[in-house]
């Protein structure tokens, strides 16, 4: 598990073909593997992955063919930017959101401009994610758990404050960008509870709708 909270910004050193997997070499000047050993996990723009071999500052990791067919993998190459974080610890602040690391789709920044000292991006994701995403909800984008502002449609926005900017990849973005999603892992569980037809369960629209979790008006 890991809390949205980007540790470094680290590079991809190398990109290799592994039959139709690939094996990803990271490196990061900043992020420190002194505690990293073999097997931990270590969020790569929002993807869990595990880490295969360490070499000095930096770690190679495996990516398989799942991965890549639902993440901006595909497109990675040396010398891109990636956000990076260690899986978390019992003792850890769970500064942004629980985050699983199991990215679910990816969205496209529709447009950037300046709001105020921050950066507001809105992005467009597939319409089977859409539904997850609430306003005032949290979602991970490449690894940054993010507050979303509006939601419209298959579209949110959300502002982006002078220090993320600086910590992580999201002064990279600009119109086209892909990123991968992770929308609130509560949502996903919710959804399947609700639409398991388990008739011992107390959870049900009526249960939800009477304690505000849901809009009566988005029934109609």
């Amino acid at each position: 598990m890991f809390t949205g909270i980007v540790q470094a910004v680290g590079q991809i050193a190398a990109v290799a073909a592994r039959g139709d997997d690939i094996r990803l070499t990271v490196v990061s000047d900043t992020l420190g593997f002194a505690d990293v050993k073999l097997g931990d996990s270590i969020a790569i723009n929002g993807v869990c992955l595990t880490v295969v071999a360490l070499q000095g500052k930096g770690f190679d990791a495996d990516v398989s063919g799942e991965t890549l067919s639902c993440t901006t993998f595909a497109e990675l190459a040396a010398g891109n930017s990636v956000n990076l974080e260690k899986a978390l610890l019992p003792t850890t602040r769970l500064g942004g959101h629980l985050v699983s690391g199991h990215v679910d789709g990816i969205a496209e920044v529709s447009t950037c401009r300046d709001d105020g000292r921050s950066q507001r991006i809105d992005f467009t994701v597939p319409e089977a994610l859409a539904r997850y995403i609430a306003a005032k909800g949290s979602v991970c984008v490449d690894g940054v758990s993010l507050t979303v502002n509006e939601v419209s449609g298959n579209s949110f926005s959300v502002n982006i404050i002078p220090h993320t900017q600086e910590q992580t990849i999201t002064n990279q973005y600009q119109p086209g960008t892909r990123v991968n999603i992770e929308v609130d892992i509560i949502a996903r569980y919710l959804e399947r509870l609700l639409g398991s037809g388990a008739s011992d369960s107390a959870i049900d629209q009526s249960l939800l709708r009477r304690a505000g979790f849901v809009n009566p008006a988005a029934d109609h």
